[in-house]
């Protein structure tokens, strides 16, 4: 009788020892792991995931989770930022009164416009999507082309431009300081009423800062709440740093590298042409390339991209998936034109299926969380 509970005692042993085992062991060590193994390999501490793969040279940082803005308010109550805040959106920034930061920016619209490209004064289209604000002040360049190098110099750009608010910026204090209750608020701000243009950006750059995304699920699955992504979603982030070879790019706390790639759409010589980069540093191998945009709240903020052509998830997977390497030029027609534009080596065709597709489109969608959406407030009119 001792023996054979003894012997259950060791079958049993045996067999849990076995399954656990196989969960905790490292996935690259299970021959044809299931979908179930890889997600198992997830749902355990960040630093015992699956490495992703990286390619040669490619620096990187792992994900991290945001954590929830405590000082959110309270920083809403701060003077600079009550003046900021205020100047972000009046329309009296701009050369007709009718155009605001917010015009491009809206809070309701994920900080960006939902349109294809920006439409400022007198109805001009500008060239470029707009770039939703979520986290801007963890940037470390702005704008598609890397043009400026603080958010006071983002903030600065637009007031002047033709197509955006087209403002003449040496009579903007002026025109501001004939507003009495704007008074009041650089005082507040800066100690003094004095009004000049690098108070108006720096109030603005300061308001900016506040501007962050929510948490999502995939904050709350980075920290330990495994139940927070389904099964599909967790095979999906294993699809997006390994098989699709999207952190070579985006990855980090915001998944984004901060850096410029060209991924295939110059539409060189051709309609929607955009040599990117280039513009900035005129230097050829610049040509196409592009800010690498930060990923969270991504179903905010669509259309998507620097022309803001696409507004389909699945249909930029499968763009990437192709490899994007199709208007590549021969070494002779490169060396007959040095500007032509060569896409990334790190994209790849990536022979995902149906599968895979669906399972990373589903991860990207969880990383939408912000559901707050900023009031607009009363500004000063006299």
């Amino acid at each position: 009788m001792k023996r054979g509970i003894l012997g259950i005692f060791i079958l049993t042993f045996f067999f849990l020892f076995s399954f656990t085992t196989k969960v905790n062991r490292e996935l690259s060590e299970i021959q044809d792991p299931t979908i179930k193994d890889i997600v198992n390999s997830y749902k355990k501490a960040i630093t015992e995931w699956p490495k992703p793969d990286i390619d040669y040279g490619v620096e990187w940082k792992e994900f991290s989770p945001i954590k929830s803005d405590s000082n959110f308010f309270a920083d809403q109550d701060r003077p600079n930022v009550i003046l900021g805040k205020m100047l972000f959106f009046d329309p009296k920034l701009s050369k007709s009164s009718q155009v605001s930061c917010s015009t491009c920016h809206d809070p309701e619209m994920g900080w960006s416009d939902r349109r294809r490209v920006a439409l400022g004064n007198d109805h001009l289209l500008g060239e470029r999507n707009s770039i939703s604000l979520y986290n801007i002040a963890q940037r470390q360049s702005f704008f598609w082309d890397g043009r400026a190098k603080t958010l006071e110099e983002q903030a600065s750009g637009p007031l002047g431009a033709h197509n955006e608010m087209a403002m003449d910026v040496n009579t903007l204090p002026q025109k501001i300081s004939q507003i009495k209750s704007y008074k009041e608020l650089f005082q507040n701000a800066y100690g003094d009423d004095k009004i000049t243009y690098d108070r108006i950006v720096k109030a603005i750059a300061d308001f900016q800062r506040t501007i962050k995304s929510q948490r999502s699920r995939f904050d709350k699955f980075l920290e330990g709440k495994y139940n927070a992504l389904s099964d599909e979603e967790i095979y999906g982030m294993h699809i997006f740093r390994t098989k699709a070879r999207c952190m070579n790019c985006h990855n980090g706390q915001y998944l984004t590298d901060e850096s410029f790639h060209n991924i295939g759409l110059t539409y060189y010589k051709r309609k929607y042409e955009d040599l990117g980069l280039y513009n900035t540093t005129k230097k050829a191998e610049d040509v196409g390339k592009f800010k690498t945009p930060q990923l969270r709240d991504l179903m905010l903020t669509q259309p998507w991209m620097h022309n803001g052509l696409f507004n389909d998830l699945e249909g930029i997977v499968n763009m990437y998936n192709s490899g994007m390497h199709m208007i590549d030029p021969s070494p002779e027609k490169k060396q007959a034109d040095p500007l032509y534009p060569v896409t990334d080596p790190l994209l790849k065709p990536l022979n995902l299926n149906k599968e895979e597709t669906k399972a990373l489109v589903a991860f990207l969608e969880s990383l939408s969380g912000t559901k707050y959406k900023m009031r607009r407030p009363e500004f000063p009119v006299e």
